[in-house]
């Protein structure tokens, strides 16, 4: 049914629209009881609560809130290995109530109204409260000991935390988390788990504090206990991930990968053991670098000052280079990607080759990489060590790529490859003939001056951060000291950087479909054949694809828009079949990285999504009318035979017509009052699951019209049909008798007579009760349900708003108050979904399918209407 039904219903029957809040809970009230209810978790969380005043309370008071801990403080509360050598045995307790700054402070706040909030609704506050204290202590404990002990065995990272004092409630936050994840479902239990695990980690190795192993030490403390309090019902293994959730569990650990140097550039004093080398996040020279450099006036001069103003351009961008392709890439692995697996591998091995190559390097020229003296020997040493450690983490991570191969299978289309490979290919092309033509015309501008040969020799380090050139290249390039020299240095690399980035980002957000020319064809003849529910018939619309199932008899039909696959409806075909097809069409999502997601689905498919696990929302209610029993009697249909009254005495008939074959001057007057609603509305039409004109060419669909003697068009409605293996067999190769009818198009002339819409409803029900039709579904109203006794949930109670907020706009309660004069049964209609992470895709795809065609202006019209 189109959104022009509101408008119809409204005019039919103008009852005020809901406000959009109550009297007086406009403006500042609203807001602020919205403020209230997102809150409500934390005023029903008393420790965590308790915890976070007492920490910012303490810091106040004790004037730690801006860098931490005075040095005599932090000596009597903060834990390290120096406070339990000296018998401080309270520290690993009082560390709770401080910590090392303003932005550790508003992090760990965040973190433990974050964790500690959800635990006390899930486990209660005495719980939360015993891990709370366990973890801070064990984990202060155990992540000390790996400090003492890295110490010990000579690591110079460890054995210069070991002289160090911190304090954080992190720990404590951190083992929370970790014990509340065996609380959760398998799925979020695995993400939570790996988040608590992976990002700590990053950040102990490449910020380095002691802070950091403390926290990570809190979520091994927090994993321990949650599987031993929780042994008798989790297995201590990891539980199996489908092939969608372990893409997502990779693209998780290469994005950590990446996000972890970010976030150490964020601190001026990085000491982690895969911070020392300046090459995966790249930063300028320093001024003391610059003024060694500049002793003496030379190509070394030049060439550092050239650094220091990359650095200070747009192209500082390079620097991050390295960390922004690996977000690019885990959002191909996320998807299943196979390309993506590809680059991603092809990148770690790259980066073990440089490593490799720098080793080497150093192991046979160390005079290029240590300070004159005695101690040559230790830096070599130690920066050899460094080397190594660097290359720890893409072992690791090409190790964990193909022990996961497998799950990477999904194939991009030959046309993206193609336009991507031409993408990238140009750009480099451009980028390179652009150095050496126009640097060769500037050669004067380089020091010394450029030959073709040498910009031709120095065109790698045009694509790698200027950090790399005196590890790799040893001075290979010219040195740019001009204008002309100094742009083409900097931005011809970034060019073909951002153009990559963003040509692999929208060539992996491209959806892979599996066209199937007769598929349309096939999924007709088993609805026709076996039947559905009553929107079934929307299955055969134009934009759907369809999925069948292994022995075929049932189908799905779907279309995907970032990366969901959006079905129409239920599953059809053989009754005994459709529940099967449900697990069959997750699996076949599963395999290529798409989130299933069936839309305005009947209660025997959210019965079958129940028992996987899914979550689900009621989106819609159907209202059916049983036909057998009708009689238009009583009361309760005294508008109905109102209308059928007044039609009689204007001489207004129902007349039924097929559309593809109706009379020219009939099908003129539907196509006028289908432009004279939208041009009135100025917005756009919905699609999807709300059918337009293009819905009406179909010689199955029904149109009944609303027509007077002068042959003027008053009213439209159109039906389709719904079929069932209960339905009457056909007879000479012909479409089985439709069991049902659903109302989808719906119109009436603004002008025109105003009861046309019950006139054309009871006069359809009238005439398919006559065949012998066992129903008719006047369709769901997206966004409106009638009330129930149950409570909503947080998603319903934000649906059940965005109903409110559209109600001015496209009328869906008003329409479902008109459908309640045919006295009809309410079918609640539901979306059921696997992931909730993956709500705001769905709510992205639900959006691009009812409104695929919407124009900035209808946007911005829109927005006016929402707000006004």
């Amino acid at each position: 049914m189109t959104t022009s039904e509101a408008s119809a219903a409204a005019a039919e029957d103008p009852a005020p629209a809901a406000p959009l809040a109550p009297p007086g809970e406009r403006g500042p009230v609203r807001w602020l009881r919205a403020v209230g209810r997102a809150f409500e978790p934390v005023r029903r969380a008393p420790v965590t609560v308790f915890v976070v005043v007492a920490l910012w309370s303490v810091g106040a008071f004790t004037g730690s809130l801006g860098g931490g801990p005075p040095a005599p403080l932090l000596n009597d509360v903060g834990v390290g290995v120096p406070a339990l050598a000296d018998g401080r045995w309270w520290t690993p307790l009082t560390s709770v109530l401080w910590c090392s700054g303003i932005g550790n402070y508003i992090g760990s706040t965040l973190l433990l109204l974050l964790l500690g909030a959800a635990a006390e609704q899930r486990m209660g506050s005495v719980r939360t409260g015993v891990v709370m204290f366990l973890g801070q202590v064990l984990g202060s404990l155990l992540g000390t000991a790996v400090v003492k002990l890295g110490s010990l065995a000579g690591e110079d990272w460890l054995d210069e935390l070991s002289h160090d004092l911190t304090a954080t409630p992190g720990i404590a936050a951190c083992a929370v988390g970790a014990f509340l994840s065996f609380r959760l479902s398998a799925l979020w239990r695995r993400r939570l788990q790996l988040i608590l695990i992976v990002f700590p980690l990053m950040l102990a190795l490449y910020v380095g504090h002691l802070q950091g192993v403390l926290r990570l030490a809190g979520t091994v403390v927090g994993l321990g206990l949650g599987a031993f309090a929780h042994r008798d019902t989790h297995r201590l293994r990891m539980p199996h991930a489908s092939h969608s959730e372990g893409r997502v569990l990779v693209a998780l650990v290469v994005a950590a990968s990446a996000l972890g140097p970010l976030v150490a550039t964020l601190y001026k004093d990085s000491l982690g053991p895969f911070n020392v080398l300046d090459l995966y996040v790249s930063g300028g020279p320093s001024a003391q670098q610059i003024a060694d450099a500049c002793v003496r006036a030379g190509t070394e001069c030049d060439r550092i000052r050239a650094q220091d103003h990359f650095y200070g351009s747009p192209a500082m961008l390079m620097g991050i280079a390295i960390p922004l392709l690996l977000l690019v890439l885990a959002e191909g692995l996320r998807r299943g990607l196979r390309l993506s697996w590809r680059i991603t591998v092809v990148a770690q091995l790259v980066w073990l080759g440089l490593m490799a190559f720098l080793l080497s390097d150093i192991a046979s020229h160390p005079d290029r990489y240590v300070l004159e003296g005695s101690d040559q020997a230790d830096q070599k040493a130690a920066m050899i060590q460094a080397v190594v450690e660097q290359m720890l983490l893409p072992l690791l991570v090409l190790v964990l790529l193909f022990l996961t191969r497998r799950v990477f299978d999904q194939r991009l289309p030959r046309a993206t490859v193609t336009w991507l490979a031409g993408t990238v290919g140009g750009t480099l092309l451009l980028s390179c003939l652009a150095y050496v033509g126009i640097g060769y015309a500037v050669r004067d501008q380089f020091t010394p001056d450029a030959t073709f040969s040498k910009l031709v020799s120095g065109l790698p380090t045009q694509f790698l951060p200027p950090s790399y050139e005196p590890f790799f290249f040893q001075g290979q390039a010219p040195v740019p000291v001009g204008g002309t020299a100094l742009t083409l240095y900097e931005y011809c690399g970034m060019l073909f950087w951002v153009v990559t980035l963003i040509a692999l980002f929208v060539a992996f957000r491209r959806p892979l479909m599996h066209a199937d020319a007769d598929a349309a064809a096939r999924a007709r003849a088993l609805l026709t054949a076996h039947g559905g529910s009553t929107l079934s018939y929307l299955t055969t619309w134009p934009g759907n694809h369809y999925w069948f199932s292994a022995d075929g008899r049932a189908a799905v039909a779907y279309r995907v828009h970032s990366t969901v696959a959006l079905t129409t409806g239920d599953p059809f075909g053989e009754a005994s079949a459709r529940a099967d097809a449900i697990d069959g069409f997750a699996e076949y999502c599963d395999e290529r990285g798409w989130t299933p997601c069936f839309y305005s689905v009947t209660a025997d498919a959210k019965s079958r999504t129940d028992a996987l696990g899914w979550s689900s929302v009621q989106v819609a209610e159907d209202t059916v009318v049983p036909l057998p029993e009708l009689a238009f009697t009583g009361k309760k249909w005294q508008d109905v035979r109102t209308a059928l009254n007044k039609a009689k005495k204007e001489g207004i008939t129902a007349e039924w017509h097929s559309f593809p074959e109706a009379p020219i001057a009939l099908t003129d007057q539907i196509r006028s009052i289908s432009e004279e609603w939208v041009a009135d509305k100025g917005l756009p039409e919905m699609g999807f699951t709300l059918g337009g004109l293009d819905e009406l060419d179909d010689p199955h669909v029904r149109c009944l019209l609303a027509v007077d003697e002068d042959r003027t068009v008053h009213g439209i409605t159109s039906w389709m049909p719904v079929y069932g293996d209960s339905g009457d067999p056909a007879e000479d190769g012909a479409d089985p008798r439709p069991v049902g009818w659903t109302l989808d198009f719906m119109r009436r002339r603004s002008d025109g007579f105003r009861g046309s819409m019950e006139f054309l409803i009871a006069s359809a029900a009238l005439g398919f009760k006559e065949e012998g039709a066992q129903f008719l579904s006047l369709s769901g109203a997206p966004l409106a349900r009638s009330d129930t006794a149950e409570p909503p949930a947080a998603l319903q109670r934000l649906l059940d708003y965005a109903g409110r907020v559209l109600e001015p706009v496209y009328g869906f309660r008003s329409l479902l108050n008109f459908k309640a004069k045919f006295q009809p049964r309410y079918r609640p209609m539901y979306m059921c979904y696997p992931d909730p992470a993956a709500l705001p895709n769905i709510t992205r795809a639900i959006g691009k399918a009812y409104l695929p065609h919407m124009k900035p202006a209808q946007g911005v019209r829109l927005m006016r209407k929402l707000t006004a």
